[in-house]
């Protein structure tokens, strides 16, 4: 990973165009992306940029959509003979907890070169739970070094796969990593009749490049101040999984927990500072939740014994106090936005950086805008 200041010459991103979806000034309701991601061993590099990045990812759809939903889905596989062949987790709304998944994701198998591509890609359009509507964007990055198996008898092959996503208003877009000469041909085949883009980069997932601004201590400890304003109820499952995501964010590269603040923060539709049911705060502001008719076992302790006034007094200290936080993190990831965006215009680098995020928050700006 490189951390710089001022940023160093980056080589330019190798992108093949197929037709685009026609650029709308509508903004989206809800936008969904799904990665389909190989996750044989010679992914390694590329998924642990990939789990670095995917708050800056995030960020991207959040800065063409603010008011949009935004749903992620991911399809790891591998191929027949490994510990998986295809493993899928569902369009969700909890980003945060999608990235728990993401970093618990290793690299490992694929002895032969083809992989199970045509399996996970027919997962992706068939059986993920995409959302209809016109006011919905449904995206696929298919991410990988090896071609598909074409020889597995009875599974659809991905030219009916693709003709299908088209059908549903599913872009499919393709990610190559490395050169391998027979993977280029079929992934721009994809992406042109997915109506996507074709991505080449290196087999690493290439260089990471990180931003540090002058903003960035102050925004770790107020997303601190922010974390301490969440208020768990519900059964102990439901407390157990927020504990267990922000004790994910904290673990998190500096970098990357800026990036996590940043989403939070620019998001204007649905206020949380983690993602997923489980912080009274967020669910009693956002409407999900009624303080009034929760059962009395689902409360906070420090709610149960108070008279129904003072529990409502209580909660509303507690989200007048997380307003007043938020606003400040808005201005201080303003402030950092600018910096950042001098910094590139100075340097014009950073968006011709050969990256698996780069390469992914360049094609989302296009096809979101």
């Amino acid at each position: 990973m490189k951390t710089i200041n001022l940023l160093a010459g980056i080589s330019f991103v190798a992108l093949s165009f197929a037709p685009v979806h026609a650029a709308t000034q509508v903004a989206q309701e809800r936008v969904e992306v799904a990665f389909v991601l190989d996750t044989t061993g010679s992914m390694g590099d590329l998924i642990d940029g990939a789990k670095r990045k995917i708050w800056s990812i995030a960020s991207t759809i959040v800065d063409t959509n603010p008011d949009a939903d935004v749903a992620f889905a991911l399809v790891a596989y591998r191929d027949r003979g490994d510990e998986y062949v295809v493993k899928t987790f569902d369009l969700s709304e909890d980003i945060q907890g999608m990235y728990g998944k993401l970093t618990r994701l290793q690299a490992d198998g694929g002895d032969d070169t083809p992989e199970s591509v045509n399996e996970a890609l027919d997962v992706a359009v068939r059986d993920l739970t995409w959302s209809s509507g016109d006011g919905v964007k449904r995206i696929v990055f298919l991410v990988g070094d090896a071609p598909p198996h074409m020889d597995y008898a009875q599974e659809r092959q991905y030219p009916e796969i693709v003709k299908a996503a088209v059908k549903r208003d599913i872009i499919v877009n393709t990610v190559q990593a490395g050169d391998m000469p027979e993977t280029t041909p079929v992934w721009k085949e994809i992406a042109q009749y997915g109506q996507g883009r074709y991505i080449a980069i290196p087999q690493s997932g290439g260089e990471v490049v990180v931003i540090v601004s002058p903003y960035d201590d102050e925004i770790l400890e107020l997303q601190g101040e922010l974390d301490r304003t969440v208020v768990p109820y519900g059964n102990m499952e439901q407390k157990a999984a927020i504990s267990e995501k922000m004790a994910e964010r904290s673990a998190a590269a500096p970098s990357t927990q800026v990036e996590n603040s940043k989403f939070y923060a620019k998001r204007s539709k649905k206020k949380e500072v983690v993602t997923g049911r489980g912080d009274l705060v967020a669910d009693v502001r956002n409407g999900a939740v009624s303080l009034d008719k929760m059962d009395a076992s689902d409360m906070p302790e420090e709610l149960r014994a108070k008279p129904a006034r003072e529990q409502q007094d209580w909660l509303q200290g507690k989200i007048a106090a997380r307003d007043k936080l938020e606003q400040r993190m808005t201005a201080l990831v303003t402030k950092r936005d600018a910096f950042v965006a001098e910094r590139v215009a100075e340097q014009k680098t950073v968006a011709s950086t050969d990256s698996f995020d780069r390469a992914v928050e360049e094609t989302l700006k296009l096809q979101l805008q």
